[in-house]
């Protein structure tokens, strides 16, 4: 039985490069984004290399599209062995001090990119856990890490991204389920262009930092909880493949 992915996001940059990843890799996968044409073109792209894709447009941050999606993921395929929570937003560009972040914009960012992934796993976790086995990888970034000024909300939901990790990691520790996430560093994509729309340096390419979610979606990684990976140094030396 093939495994299956869940990956919020998945119509673009990093989470576009997991879905075609773990499809050449042989899973099935559950995707979302709140772009239908966009998302509409990665499952065509992954069905290319033999995998069964769900997509769902739907927006990871509400609850209802959340409880449709997860549902209709369950009804499908019967069961999810991996969730990637990769949903996220930048909020506004160029992003302002905190000083003169809109309200309403922080709570946005706050909402998508903090309580989403709270969401999402809130409604997988129960079936894992009666499974006793299932993969949780919330991507972070170091502005989770390190507060940097004028990264402003953005952040911070990640900061609270990285507690969300590590509080769920300590509450499921006695399980088959385990939680980590992955920092995958600056990226060539379309949200770092708004971030840093003068930036004059070489990013990576998302494709290139996919490896150590095979890792944690794999057997290989079944005792590894509450971890912390930076997807730019991660290598397969010493690990069981």
């Amino acid at each position: 039985m093939k495994k299956v992915v869940m990956i919020t996001g998945a119509s673009r940059g990093l989470g576009k490069a997991l879905a075609l990843y773990f499809a050449k890799k042989g899973f099935n996968l559950a995707i979302c984004a709140r772009t239908e044409e966009k998302l509409l073109k990665v499952k065509e792209e992954a069905g290319a290399y033999g995998a069964d894709v769900l997509a769902v447009t739907a927006d990871a941050s509400h609850a209802r599209d959340v409880e449709r999606f997860v549902a209709l993921t369950e009804d499908y395929f019967g069961h999810i062995d991996v969730l990637i929570n990769n949903a996220s937003m930048l909020g506004p560009s160029p992003m302002p001090y905190l000083l003169d972040y809109p309200e309403e914009d922080f709570a946005e960012v706050i909402r998508v990119n903090s309580i989403g992934p709270f969401l999402v796993t809130r409604r997988v976790l129960p079936a894992m856990l009666q499974r006793n086995k299932g993969s949780i990888i919330n991507v972070t970034s170091e502005a989770g890490n390190v507060g940097y000024a004028g990264w402003g909300a953005y952040g911070i939901s990640k900061f609270a991204l990285e507690g969300l990790t590590e509080t769920w990691a300590d509450e499921v520790s006695e399980t088959g389920v385990r939680v980590n996430m992955v920092d995958p560093g600056e990226m060539d994509t379309e949200m770092h262009a708004l971030a840093v729309p003068d930036c004059d340096y070489e990013l990576a390419d998302p494709n290139d930092l996919v490896h150590v979610f095979g890792y944690l979606a794999s057997e290989a990684s079944s005792k590894v909880n509450g971890a912390r990976f930076s997807a730019q140094e991660f290598t397969m030396e010493g690990r069981e493949s």
